[in-house]
């Protein structure tokens, strides 16, 4: 098994910034990519952005240019730093990783963190 553990999130005004981090932990395992997602009150779960293990990112449009996503390979952790964070950024933030896991066998797993909580509001 592997579990995913969020911390960071919090209560901020518009235009400040909040950094996030994610670190994996459990069984023996290689990550193929970690990413965020967000799911605001009555709305989708929504992708933020993502990193592979190659260090390719993928942002989405609306925190472009606001957000960064980045990883510490050797403590399995990622980041997301949100600059000029707006009332809309508002949501349940989550991690997310595509893993191989070495249990007597390679197994793809996907795994979810319980998320933590961003609220931007003056």
């Amino acid at each position: 098994q592997v579990q995913l553990v969020e911390s960071g999130g919090g209560l901020v005004q518009p235009g400040g910034s909040l950094s996030l981090s994610c670190e994996a932990s459990g069984s023996t395992f290689s990550f193929n990519a970690m990413g965020w997602y967000r799911q605001a009150p009555g709305e989708q779960r929504e992708l933020v952005a993502e990193i592979t293990s190659g260090g390719d990112t993928n942002y989405a449009d609306f925190v472009k240019g606001r957000f960064t996503i980045s990883r510490d390979s050797a403590k399995n952790t990622v980041y997301l730093q949100m600059n000029g964070l707006k009332p809309e950024d508002t949501a349940v933030y989550y991690c997310k990783a595509d893993l191989t896991v070495y249990v007597d066998y390679e197994w793809r797993v996907i795994s979810w963190g319980k998320g933590t909580l961003v609220t931007v509001t003056s």
